[in-house]
Parts: structure tokens; C-alpha cells; sequence
């Protein structure tokens, strides 16, 4: 008997996660991977940056981290994680400045309709996550194969750059796992002289955001009247993928750069910054229905409009 013949269970293992994969690609991911639903193996660095302050007032943070130590601790009985990934690149609006991933239709919904679609065709239990659920998805999706992380902590696939957005499905399936990503930004530091505020930082040999001074983390998640400067930008902040060199298209990587075929992302027809310092509350509710840009508020997306209008003035 050949003794290197898998077993009928280990085929249906690679079986069902080719299925899987094949698709994740069919729904329009373009990237995807799986890993096992291991405990977490950076809860540490992120305890430390906790630590460190560098979370600024996002408390509820702290508090998602005994769950965000492993995964199933959101779903009982987890074996495996599968992670995706849906490209957003597109061309940034010239009359405001407002971050590519939120001049369409909300991520969340787009990825959850997918998700849920895809988790259908796993038996068992499954728990869908996009972005608010506690998982430390980047740690999830580079022990998938999706990217590595770069010098700005963004992970970066080396052919296609950064522009994605995160997706996992939960699942007691147990699936084949994928092999780590590997890559790096070498002697690279176009984010790091880019970076408008100073937000991205080396402690003890790691780099880190410093979320108090990026400048998406004042206009999203700063509600005091007062916030730092931020460039003009309305809401989020691209500058740290717009240098990337992986985000670059090249002859020899025609994936760099390449424009989402996503529908739902296509830009809705957004007001320069000087209308939107004006806005009345029935024309901002109907404007950010279904959009991430809600999430400022309407007091917060007129104050970054005022402060944006006076930057570039």
C-alpha cells in the first residue's frame, strides 16, 4: 500500500477548500486564503500598543482584547479562519479629499452580502467578520497568505499593493491552511516622510501607528471640536498607500494600481469640502446614507470640512 496516499478525510479537506477559494474568486475577491483558527500571535504587540497610548480614546479597544486573544472566542468550536480580500483602488476625487475605501457604498455591507454568500456554501457554524467584529484580521489574513505587513502596518500583497479590504468567514470546517506571506519594505521609508503628522513610529524595533496623531483618526474617530491638522482631508487619510511604491503600477506587475471592478465602490458625487462645511442635516443624511464617510457624524464631517476649506485657503 502506498503509504504517501491521503486519506479519504484529507481530501475532502483539500477538496472542499479549493471549492472555497474557487468561489471566493467567482463572488469578485481577488484575494484569498486560509488559516487555521489558532490563538492570535500578536495579541502581545497589540497589548503594547495599547499600553502605549497609542490607541488615543478608542477605549472599547481595550476592551475587545480578551475576545481578540483567539478566535473562538467568537465562535466555539473554530478550526478555521477564511480570509479575503476585495480591491477599492481608484482615482482620488480632485475637489475634496476624502479616503478611496469610503467614496462608495459602505465596505462593510459589500463585503458582509459576499461573505454571507460564501459562508453558505461551508456546513456547519460559521461567524461572518468585516472590520468591527474583534479579530485581529491583518494577523489573520498574513498567516493566510494574503500580504505582509508594511512599514506604514498596513498589509501589502507584492503584486497587487494595498488597496484591499478585509473580510473573514469563522468556521468549525477544518480547511487546508495556506503558507504565510512573505515580503518586506527593505531600506523603503516613502510612507514614513510621507506621513503628514509623524504618525508612523519604531518602538523597540517595530513599526506602529500612533492613531492620536494620524489624521483618519481625527476625522473619524475624534469627536472633540478641536482636532489636529489634517491636510485638507475631509475624511480618512490616504498618503501612506498613495507613496507606496506596491501601489504603483509597473510594466512587469500590471496588478499594482489595477482599478476596482467593484460596482458598489464607484464614488458617489460628493461635495467639495466649502459645500460640506455648509451642509444642512437633511441633505448629510441623505448624502451618507449607506457610507462609511456616517460614521464622522454630522457635526464631525462639518468641522473637518471647515478646517479642511481653511488648510488649503
Amino acid at each position: 500500500m502506498d503509504s504517501t496516499a491521503q486519506n479519504p478525510e484529507s481530501i475532502l479537506i483539500e477538496v472542499r477548500t479549493g471549492e472555497i477559494k474557487q468561489a471566493a474568486l467567482a463572488l469578485g475577491f481577488e484575494l484569498v486564503g486560509v488559516a487555521s483558527a489558532d490563538a492570535s500571535e500578536t495579541i502581545g504587540f497589540y497589548e503594547n500598543w495599547l499600553d502605549r497610548g497609542f490607541a488615543a480614546d478608542m477605549a472599547y479597544l481595550r476592551e475587545h482584547l480578551p475576545i481578540k486573544s483567539d478566535p473562538k472566542h467568537l465562535l466555539p468550536g473554530a478550526k478555521s479562519v477564511v480570509m479575503v480580500g476585495l480591491n477599492y483602488a481608484q482615482e482620488p476625487l480632485p475637489h475634496v479629499k476624502i479616503a478611496r475605501y469610503a467614496l462608495g457604498r459602505d465596505y462593510h455591507r459589500v463585503l458582509r452580502q459576499k461573505l454571507k454568500k460564501l459562508a453558505a456554501r461551508l456546513p456547519g457554524d460559521v461567524r461572518i467578520c468585516v472590520d468591527s467584529a474583534p479579530l485581529l484580521e491583518r494577523e489573520f489574513a498574513h498567516r493566510a497568505g494574503l500580504g505582509w505587513f508594511g512599514k506604514n502596518t498596513m498589509l501589502i500583497d507584492s503584486k497587487r499593493g494595498s488597496w484591499f479590504l478585509l473580510g473573514a468567514i469563522l468556521t468549525t470546517v477544518e480547511l487546508l491552511p495556506d503558507v504565510p506571506a512573505a515580503g518586506g519594505c527593505g531600506t523603503c521609508h516613502a510612507c514614513i516622510d510621507a506621513c503628514p503628522t509623524g504618525a508612523i513610529v519604531n518602538v523597540d524595533g517595530r513599526w506602529q501607528v500612533n492613531a492620536g496623531l494620524c489624521i483618519s483618526y481625527q476625522t473619524i474617530e475624534n469627536r472633540s471640536d478641536e482636532i489636529g491638522p489634517t491636510q485638507g482631508w475631509v475624511f480618512g487619510c490616504d498618503v501612506c498607500q498613495e507613496v507606496c511604491p506596491f501601489n504603483h503600477a509597473r510594466y512587469s506587475q500590471p496588478l499594482r494600481a489595477a482599478i476596482t471592478r467593484e460596482p458598489d465602490f464607484a464614488p458617489r458625487e460628493w461635495p467639495s469640502a466649502s459645500e460640506l462645511a455648509e451642509i444642512d442635516h437633511t441633505k448629510w443624511d441623505a448624502l451618507t446614507a449607506g457610507t462609511a464617510v456616517r460614521r464622522a457624524g454630522y457635526e464631525g464631517l462639518r468641522r473637518n470640512a471647515r478646517l479642511a476649506e481653511k488648510e488649503t485657503s
